[in-house]
C-alpha cells in the first residue's frame, strides 16, 4: 500500500533567494514545504552574488555578508576607464551566508525543507490542490498535496512546465563559470569588468570577496554565441600580459563555480490561480548585467506576506496584487535592459571600446543606472548625451507607443 501523500498549505519549489524569502514572510501557522535540489543551502555556488550597498541596507542583509567594492574599472581591447560610482557601491554576497540567513528567518514557522530532494511533476486534483511528486536522492518518490505551489525553481521553470503552463525553458540563457583564488596581493575593494574580443556576447569581471578570496569569471549568452564560456576564462587566466594590464595576479589552484540565468524579455504573468512564479522563474535577473538576488529576495517578500493573505481568507486577489507590484517595479525598467542587453550582444571590439570610453563621460546617477537597470527618463537622456542620442531617443518613443 502506498504511504499517504505528504500534506501542506504551500509547496514551494526551489530554496534560493527567492523560495527563501517567500517563506520568511509567511504566518507562522502556514503550514510550508521547501523542496530543494542541493544537499545544503547556498551550495554549490551558482552566482557571483553582485548587489548594491543602498539594497542591502534596505533589504537587512547584515554587513559582513558582503564586500563593497570602492574601486571599479571597465577595460575593452583598447579602452580602459575608472567606473564614476559613489555612495550606492556594488556589494559582492557570500551567498552561502546569505542563503543560510534567509532560511534561518523562516526556522520557528511551521516550515519544513527537503535537501537533495528534485521536483519532477505536479497534477491539479478534482478539488483545487495539487499533488507534486518528488525524489530524493536515494530514487524514493514521495507525494506532496498542497492548496499553493510556488515556482522557485529558476531557470527550469520546474513547476511550470509539469503542469503545462509554459512549454519550454527559456531559448536565451546567460552561462558564466567563474574561478576563485585566494586573495594574494589583489586589492580587497576593487572590481573590475572586461570587455571585447575575449568575451563575444558576454562580459567578464574580477572581484575581491568577503571571505578573502579573488573571483574571476565569464558569462555569455547563449545562443548569441556557441562560445564555452570556462574555454574564454582559460584562455583569459592564461594570457600573463592580460592578467597583467588587468592587475591582477593569481596564485594556487581554483574553486570552480558555474551558473545559468534566463535572459529573456519580461513577461508580466506571475500568477495562474494558486501556481505562482517568482526570481529566476519569473525571469528576474536584470538584462544588464545579470544580477537579481536583491529582487528576488524584495519581491519574495512581497509574494510571502501576499501569500499569507491568500492562505488565510481564501481569495486569490492577494496574490494579484503581488503580480501587480512586480509588474509596476520591473517592466518599463526590463524593456529597456532588454533592449541594451540585445543590442551590445552584438558588440564587437570597436563598439566596446567606444562604449568604454563613454563610461567615463556618464554621471554617477547615470552609470549606477544602467548597471542597476533602473531607467528613469532622466537617466536615459542623461546617457544619451554621452552618446547614443538617436537610438535612446527612437526606443524611448517605442516603449511610450506600448
Amino acid at each position: 500500500m502506498a504511504d499517504a501523500p505528504h500534506t501542506c498549505d504551500v509547496l514551494i519549489v526551489g530554496g534560493g533567494p527567492a523560495g527563501l524569502s517567500v517563506a520568511s514572510r509567511l504566518p507562522d501557522d502556514v503550514k510550508t514545504v521547501i523542496v530543494h535540489q542541493d544537499q545544503e543551502i547556498g551550495l554549490p555556488i551558482r552566482t557571483s552574488g553582485g548587489s548594491w550597498t543602498d539594497d542591502t541596507a534596505r533589504l537587512g542583509i547584515p554587513p559582513e555578508m558582503y564586500n563593497v567594492l570602492e574601486v571599479n574599472e571597465a577595460y575593452a581591447d583598447a579602452a580602459h576607464t575608472i567606473i564614476p560610482l559613489a555612495g550606492n557601491l556594488p556589494a559582492i554576497l557570500d551567498t552561502p551566508r546569505l542563503y543560510k540567513w534567509l532560511a534561518s528567518q523562516s526556522d520557528h514557522k511551521d516550515r519544513e525543507i527537503l535537501l537533495g530532494t528534485k521536483f519532477t511533476a505536479a497534477r491539479r486534483l478534482s478539488d483545487g490542490r495539487f499533488e507534486s511528486t518528488v525524489r530524493a536522492r536515494d530514487g524514493v518518490n514521495r507525494k506532496i498535496v498542497s492548496r499553493y505551489l510556488i515556482d522557485a525553481s529558476g531557470w527550469h521553470v520546474a513547476v511550470l512546465r509539469a503542469l503545462g503552463l509554459t512549454s519550454a525553458r527559456p531559448e536565451r540563457l546567460g552561462v558564466g563559470t567563474e574561478y576563485e583564488y585566494p586573495l594574494g596581493d589583489n586589492a580587497p575593494n576593487r572590481g573590475i569588468i572586461f570587455l571585447g574580443e575575449k568575451v563575444p556576447s558576454g562580459y567578464g569581471w574580477a572581484f575581491a570577496t568577503a571571505l578573502g578570496t579573488l573571483r574571476i569569471g565569464v558569462g555569455v549568452i547563449q545562443p548569441d554565441t556557441d562560445a564555452s564560456p570556462r574555454r574564454l576564462l582559460d584562455a583569459v587566466v592564461a594570457d600573463t600580459e592580460l592578467l597583467k594590464r588587468y592587475k591582477l595576479t593569481l596564485e594556487g589552484e581554483p574553486v570552480v563555480h558555474s551558473g545559468i540565468l534566463p535572459s529573456v524579455a519580461f513577461e508580466e504573468q506571475m500568477v495562474w490561480g494558486r501556481v505562482i512564479r517568482v526570481g529566476d522563474s519569473a525571469n528576474f535577473a536584470t538584462p544588464t548585467a545579470g544580477e537579481g538576488i536583491r529582487i528576488c529576495i524584495e519581491l519574495g517578500r512581497v509574494l510571502g506576506e501576499q501569500l499569507g493573505q491568500a492562505v488565510k481568507t481564501g481569495s486569490d486577489k492577494p496574490l494579484r496584487a503581488y503580480e501587480r507590484r512586480a509588474k509596476r517595479q520591473l517592466k518599463t525598467n526590463y524593456k529597456w535592459g532588454f533592449l541594451i542587453n540585445t543590442r551590445i550582444a552584438k558588440y564587437g571590439p570597436e563598439e566596446w571600446n567606444a562604449s568604454v570610453r563613454r563610461m567615463a563621460k556618464l554621471d554617477t546617477a547615470s552609470v549606477t543606472g544602467l548597471l542597476r537597470n533602473d531607467f528613469s527618463r532622466k537617466k536615459i537622456m542623461a546617457m544619451a548625451s554621452a552618446g547614443g542620442k538617436a537610438w535612446v531617443r527612437a526606443r524611448l518613443n517605442r516603449l511610450k507607443r506600448k
